[in-house]
């Protein structure tokens, strides 16, 4: 049997994919918010999305309204390094999750970004696996109540975040298997997987019922998703919009260059 996901004889899956965009990464001093979500809107983007809700979070969720972008993302607790994997930061995660939950259902947020936190000296990984899952237990049902993916977010260890717990794919399954949640989910970084373990299109394909978001940018480097990286966005899109998957693919990327070209190249890139 061929490996392309699909069964012999089966029509092939044709969706587009939903796409969003982290616009802190896209937004230049020279082009107001207004602008970007303009432009993004016309190259065709259904949604944005940032890390930190802060006083500027009414202004965007307004702006992006528009221009017919929804709010696909947002950080729901505090902190990356400072997770859920430390027992003492259950109460505050869980009033933190509480209160995003809250902010997501109002104005259609579908997800929030949770973290494990870096690994603790005094843990093994499956004991960390074990706190995770136990603070995620505590607010699933009411991510279910209120139709809102809690996406614990994959991260490398190795580049950009050292000591980071949850930097694989196959720990980010068992943890989203030992919760049991249809709201608890993984946001598959295919930049971050790419450095940690590769095989991106076989992980996908596997594992899509557990990926409630993807963010994308090239690797090395994490920029354009050109011929200068190592990435084949366009198989990988592929990849993903075979599997039925009808969530969102946010792009991450720091252009080097104009950062609206770089905002349309990666949307061509997964059109």
């Amino acid at each position: 049997m061929p490996d392309d996901g699909v069964l012999p004889g089966a029509t092939p899956i044709s969706i587009s994919l939903k796409q969003s965009f982290c616009y802190p990464c896209f937004k230049d001093q020279d082009v107001s918010l207004d602008d970007l979500f303009r432009a993004a809107a016309a190259i065709g983007f259904e949604a944005t999305e940032f890390w930190v809700r802060d006083e500027h979070f009414a202004e965007i969720v307004a702006t992006a309204g528009r221009h017919g972008l929804a709010i696909a993302s947002m950080c729901g607790h505090e902190t990356l390094e400072d997770g859920l994997n430390n027992p003492k930061n259950h109460e505050r995660i869980d009033a933190e999750l509480h209160e995003s939950i809250d902010i997501a259902a109002e104005h259609g947020i579908s997800g929030l970004i949770c973290f494990s936190g870096n690994r603790r000296p005094e843990q093994s990984n499956e004991e960390g696996l074990v706190a995770c899952a136990d603070c995620l237990q505590r607010v699933a049902p009411y991510a279910e109540e209120k139709g809102v993916n809690l996406n614990v977010e994959l991260l490398n260890s190795r580049v950009d975040h050292p000591g980071y717990q949850c930097d694989h794919a196959a720990w980010g399954v068992a943890l989203c298997e030992r919760v049991n949640s249809p709201r608890v989910k993984l946001l598959y970084d295919i930049y971050h997987m790419q450095i940690m373990e590769g095989d991106i299109i076989r992980t996908i394909r596997e594992n899509i019922k557990w990926i409630g978001h993807f963010h994308t940018a090239g690797n090395p480097g994490r920029h354009e998703m050109n011929d200068d990286q190592e990435l084949n966005y366009a198989g990988i899109a592929q990849a993903i919009r075979a599997t039925g998957y009808d969530l969102y693919i946010a792009h991450e990327l720091m252009p080097q260059g104009d950062k609206i070209a770089a905002l349309r190249q990666a949307y061509e890139s997964c059109s």
